[in-house]
This record gives C-alpha cells, structure tokens and sequence, in this order.
C-alpha cells in the first residue's frame, strides 16, 4: 500500500503530489489553448494512474491498494502474478488459484470504485475478461499480431492454407 500511495504522489502535481512539471510538452501536445497555471490546475484530474497487480504481496493488500485516493486502475498480468503466486501458466492453462487471484482484483477494485484491467493473449480471452466486467483489456499484443500475419502470409503462399494459431487462449 506504501509503494501505491507514494506511486499516486509521482505522478500527481502539487498539491495531490509532487511531480515535477519538467517541461511544456505535455501541455502544447494535448492543450495548446491553456496556459501553464490553467494546464495545472487541471491536469491532475486529467491523468491516469494505473498499479500492476502482478506480485503476491500486492494481491495480499489489493483492497488497501484499491483504496488508495489518486489509485484510478488495478492492472492484472497472469503470467507474472501466476509466477509469483506460485501457479505459473504452463501449455496455455491456468490454475484454479490463479482465476481466483484475477477474480479478487476485480472484487477490489469494484468495491473501491475503481477499474480493472487485464493483459490478455486472444481476442476469445478478451471477450471472456470483459464478460467478466473488466473494464480496460489488453486484447493482444503488436509481436504476437505480427508474427501471426507473417506465418499466415507464408502458409498461403506456401498453399498449406491458415497456420496454425500462434497463441492459444489460457484457461478462458
């Protein structure tokens, strides 16, 4: 819970934190109508501060975690999660414990009003987490999209037809 209030303290601006404004970037890039003051006094309600629950001492505390004030999203990674609770995802399935542990930082983060998010491997996978009522989703990722494509294009030049998937669903 420390490392989550001292997270929401860097990345908040005086007086909820105390980010340094570095430079003007931030502002000319996303509000080059407001001013330095008025860019400011907004912005803190403006960005997004994300924890990863990916350790056994963070699901341990996620309900302290989800009540951190300035706290906006509890984040699940099951692969690291599933290593660190001892229940690594082996050939794509996923422990009973595992589940549990994901479905208790949703609880958390609903019952503090917060979102939920999650990291997934398959569009099948996503469907089933939002299902769920996870709120941000990682549907997949740019190396896996790309290799997919690629082996895809090669198996049809090949005239062997679809490849094979790349990733299957773990355990949803």
């Amino acid at each position: 819970m420390e490392d989550a209030e001292k997270l929401v303290l860097s990345a908040k601006f005086p007086p909820q934190g105390h980010r340094g404004f570095g430079s003007p970037f931030p502002q000319e890039r996303f509000h080059p109508d407001l001013g330095s003051t008025d860019y400011l006094q907004q912005a803190n309600e403006s960005l997004l501060t994300i924890v990863q629950i990916e350790t056994k001492a963070a699901l341990e505390n996620v309900d302290g975690i989800a009540a951190v004030p300035g706290i906006d999203v509890l984040f699940v990674g099951p692969f690291d999660l599933g290593n660190n609770i001892g229940r690594p995802i082996i050939n794509g399935v996923m422990h009973d414990d595992l589940h549990a542990a994901i479905a208790q930082v949703l609880s958390a983060a609903n019952k503090a009003g917060k979102k939920a998010g999650i990291f997934c491997t398959s569009g099948e996978q996503s469907n089933g987490y939002a299902k769920d009522g996870f709120h941000m989703i990682s549907v997949a990722t740019d190396t896996l999209i790309l290799q997919a494509s690629v082996m895809e294009a090669l198996s049809t030049a090949k005239g062997l037809g679809p490849a094979q998937k790349l990733t299957e669903p773990y355990g949803k």
